[in-house]
C-alpha cells in the first residue's frame, strides 16, 4: 500500500518538459540535437525495436532519468496492481511513451488509435482499485494520428496472439474462463473488461449502491445495448442476495463470460439469444454480505482448516444478510397478503398491486429499494434468483395462503406456466430432476426437482411473490446445491451442471404470445391490459405498447383494454411444438370515458404509479433521525414510537 501511495503521489503530479535546476527549452529544440541511441531499458526491453531516441516523449534526457522516474515505477509494478488484467498491453504501450522507436535520429510516436482502443478496455482496471489512468498515456498529448506517421505498439503482442490462435485444436475448448472466487473488485474489474470487449452487445450498468456503499453492478447483453427494443422479452438473473449463498454469483461472473466470447467466435446458439433477447445479470444483490462471509473463510482458512468445506467455515449463516442484518428476501412489500385478502373481492385488482403505504415506514435496505426501482423501470418477462442451500426450482407463491400454516401448497393463478419454468430449468441441470435418492436434494426427488414455494416453507416479503404481484415478471428461486459456499475445486463442476439450464432459461423467455396494443392511428398505447380468461392475472402494455405473456400450450381468449379505448377479445391457440412466441396484436379504438365509481372508491392507477410516495427512504439513508432532510412536525415521535402508521391525510404535509 505503501508502494502505491507512493505512485499516486508521483504521477498525478504535473511535470516539467525539464528537470530543474536546467532551463526549459521547447520540444522543437530538444529533438533538434536528439539522435538515436541502443534501447537498454530493463522493463522495454522486450519491445519490437532497438533504438529510441532522447529526450523522449515525455522530456526525459537521458535513459538514467527514464528509469528514475515515477512513469517507469508504474510500469515495473502495473502486473501486480492490475491483477495481471491488460498485461503486458499497458507496459507496452507505456514503453513506447518513454523509449519511443527512432528512425534517421527522428523520433516516432505511438498511435492515438492504439491508446485509445487500451483506454476504453482497461480503464475500468484502474476504477477497480481507485486509481485514474495515467498522466502519461495521455492519448490527445502524448500519441500522434494516423496522418502524421505513428506505429501501433502492439502490433507484435497482436501478430503473436493470432499465430497461437491459429495453431490451437479445433477441439480445444474456444472459450476460457478462470474458475475460481473473485472479490468484489475483482468481480467489478471482470464484469467492466467483459463489457468493454464486447461493447456491440453489452454494456454494464449500476441500480444503486448497497449498505456500505459498493455498487449493484448489471452486465446486459443485446443487440442493441441500452435500449428496449420493440417486442424483445427482457429477462434478468440476480446472484448472492444472501450474500454467504456464493454459487450463484460466481456461475453468473462465469455466464458473462461465456456469452462474450461464444457469442464472438460465432457460436450460432449465443448468437439467437443475444440478439432476440435482451439479458441483465445482477452477479451479486449483496455485496456487503459477500465480503463477510469471504472474510470468515479466509479467516478460517489460516488457522489449518484447508480440508474444511465453504459451509463449515461460514457457518451457514455469517453474510446472510446486508450490512443492517436485514435478509434482503424478507425486506420487500408483502404484497401476498394483499392478494390473499382481496382476491374475491371484484374492486381490487391481483395483479399490479401498489405498495402499501404502511411499508415506507419499516427499514427499507437499500439493496431492496434498488431492486425494486430496477424491476419497475424495464419491462421484465422472467427472472431467476439464485441461491445455495438445497437442490430444488421453488416458484411462487412463497408466502401461504394461511398464515400460521408452515407448508401450505398456495399457487398463483399461474401454477401451471410456473410449473413449466421450474421445469425447464430443473429438467436441464445435471442431476437436479433426477432419481438418485443419496444426493443432494434427494427429498425432491419425487417431484423431479420443483416445488411451490409456501409447501417447502413459507415466508413473506419475498422479492418473487413481489415481482409477480407487482409487475408483469414472473421470477423462479433456483437452489443451487447443499454447499452454500463450496470449495474452489467445485467451481468448474458446477458450471458444467448449470450452464445448459441457464441457457434453457434464457431461450424459455420466447413462448407464450407477444405482440402490439395499438391506436387507429398506429399508435403504441402504454399500460393498456392484456388478460387470459380463466387466468385472474392481466400484463400491461410497456413504454410503446408492447407486450409479452407467458403461457403453455393450449386454447385461449385473449382481452385487450385501456382506459378511454373499446374492448377487444381474440381466440388464440398455441400448438406444442411451437419454439416461439405467437404474435398477437390489438388495435383499440377510442371511445368515451363514463365515470366509474370503483375510480374514486378503490383508486389504483394513481397508487400503482406513486414510488416511495413521502420520501420516506430518504429518511433511512440519511439517516433515522432525518425525514427527508426536514424538520420533523410535533406529532411524528407520537406515531414513530408506538409503532402505528400515521394516517395518509397526515403524511401529506409533512
Amino acid at each position: 500500500m505503501k508502494l502505491e501511495a507512493l505512485l499516486l503521489l508521483l504521477l498525478w503530479t504535473p511535470r516539467c518538459w525539464c528537470a530543474p535546476p536546467q532551463t526549459c527549452h521547447s520540444g522543437e529544440e530538444l529533438l533538434a540535437t536528439a539522435a538515436c541511441t541502443e534501447l537498454n531499458l530493463g522493463y522495454c526491453n522486450d519491445l519490437d525495436y532497438s533504438r529510441t531516441i532522447f529526450p523522449n516523449i515525455l522530456g526525459h534526457q537521458s535513459r538514467v532519468e527514464a528509469e528514475s522516474g515515477a512513469e517507469y515505477l508504474l510500469l515495473s509494478v502495473i502486473h501486480g496492481l492490475l491483477n495481471r488484467e491488460c498485461s503486458p498491453e499497458i507496459r507496452l504501450v507505456g514503453c513506447s511513451v518513454l523509449a519511443p522507436p527512432c528512425q534517421d535520429n527522428k523520433m516516432v510516436k505511438p498511435c492515438h488509435s492504439t491508446c485509445e482502443v487500451l483506454r476504453k478496455d482497461c480503464s475500468h482496471a484502474f476504477e477497480a482499485i481507485e486509481m485514474a489512468w495515467p498522466y502519461f498515456l495521455d492519448c490527445d498529448r502524448f500519441f500522434a494520428s494516423d496522418q502524421e506517421g505513428c506505429f501501433d505498439p502492439l502490433a507484435g503482442l497482436k501478430a503473436k496472439q493470432e499465430l497461437a490462435l491459429a495453431s490451437l485444436s479445433p477441439v480445444e475448448p474456444s472459450t476460457i474462463i478462470q474458475f475460481t472466487y473473485t472479490s468484489n473488485s475483482q468481480m467489478y474489474s471482470l464484469l467492466k473488461r467483459t463489457a468493454a470487449k464486447c461493447s456491440h452487445i453489452s454494456h454494464v450498468y449500476s441500480i444503486g449502491r448497497s449498505t456500505e456503499g459498493r455498487d449493484l453492478l448489471v452486465i446486459e447483453f443485446t443487440n442493441k445495448p441500452g435500449q428496449h427494443e420493440l417486442l424483445e422479452p427482457e429477462i434478468k438473473l440476480v446472484g448472492n442476495m444472501h450474500g454467504n449463498e456464493v454459487l450463484g454469483r460466481q456461475l453468473l461472473i462465469y455466464l458473462a463470460q461465456y456469452l462474450c466470447s461464444e457469442y464472438n467466435l460465432g457460436n450460432q446458439r449465443i448468437q439467437t439469444i443475444i440478439n432476440s433477447t435482451r439479458i441483465h445479470i445482477l452477479a451479486s444483490m449483496n455485496p456487503d454480505g459477500y465480503e463477510l462471509a469471504s472474510s470468515e473463510v479466509e479467516d478460517n482458512n489460516e488457522q489449518d482448516l484447508h480440508n474444511q468445506e465453504g459451509h463449515l467455515l461460514n457457518g451457514w449463516t455469517n453474510g446472510r444478510s446486508n450490512a443492517q442484518n436485514i435478509d434482503l428476501n424478507r425486506n420487500f412489500p408483502d404484497l401476498t397478503s394483499v392478494f390473499y385478502r382481496n382476491r374475491r373481492s371484484r374492486h381490487y385488482r391481483t395483479d399490479h398491486i401498489p405498495i402499501p403505504d404502511g411499508y415506507w415506514f419499516g427499514k427499507v435496505a437499500p439493496e431492496t429499494y434498488a431492486v425494486m426501482k430496477w424491476i419497475r423501470s424495464l419491462p421484465f418477462v422472467q427472472s431467476a434468483s439464485l441461491h445455495g442451500g438445497e437442490l430444488v426450482v421453488s416458484y411462487p407463491f412463497d408466502f401461504s395462503r394461511h398464515s400460521q400454516e408452515e407448508r401450505m401448497f398456495s399457487p398463483t393463478p399461474d401454477e401451471q406456466a410456473f410449473k413449466q419454468l421450474a421445469r425447464t430449468y430443473a429438467d436441464a441441470h445435471a442431476t437436479m430432476s433426477n432419481n438418485d435418492t443419496e444426493r443432494c436434494g434427494a427429498s425432491f426427488y419425487r417431484n423431479r426437482g420443483i416445488i411451490n414455494g409456501a409447501l417447502w416453507y413459507s415466508f413473506a416479503g419475498g422479492m418473487s411473490d413481489f415481482n409477480y404481484l407487482h409487475t408483469n415478471c414472473m421470477e423462479i428461486t433456483v437452489e443451487l446445491g447443499c454447499d452454500k459456499f463450496p470449495p474452489e475445486a467445485e467451481l468448474y463442476p458446477e458450471w458444467k451442471r448449470n450452464k445448459e439450464a441457464l441457457l434453457s432459461f434464457l431461450e424459455s423467455v420466447h413462448r407464450g404470445i407477444k405482440g402490439e396494443v395499438k391506436d387507429t392511428a398506429g399508435n403504441g398505447i402504454k399500460g393498456a391490459t392484456v388478460s387470459v380468461r380463466g387466468i385472474r392475472k392481466d400484463v400491461t402494455t410497456a413504454e410503446d405498447g408492447d407486450y409479452w405473456r407467458l403461457l403453455n400450450p393450449g386454447t385461449y381468449i385473449l382481452t385487450a383494454t385501456a382506459k378511454g379505448y373499446s374492448k377487444v377479445s381474440k381466440r388464440v391457440h398455441l400448438p406444442h411444438r411451437m419454439n416461439k412466441a405467437g404474435r398477437v396484436d390489438f388495435v383499440l379504438v377510442k371511445e368515451p370515458v363514463e365515470p366509474d365509481l370503483d375510480d374514486h372508491l378503490f383508486p389504483t392507477v394513481d397508487s400503482w404509479d406513486r414510488f416511495d410516495p413521502y420520501n420516506q427512504f430518504e429518511r433511512y439513508s440519511a439517516g433515522d433521525e432525518d425525514i427527508g432532510r426536514q424538520e420533523k412536525p410535533w406529532w411524528w415521535n407520537y406515531f414513530s414510537q408506538s409503532g402505528i402508521s400515521a394516517p395518509t391525510w397526515l403524511l401529506r404535509n409533512v
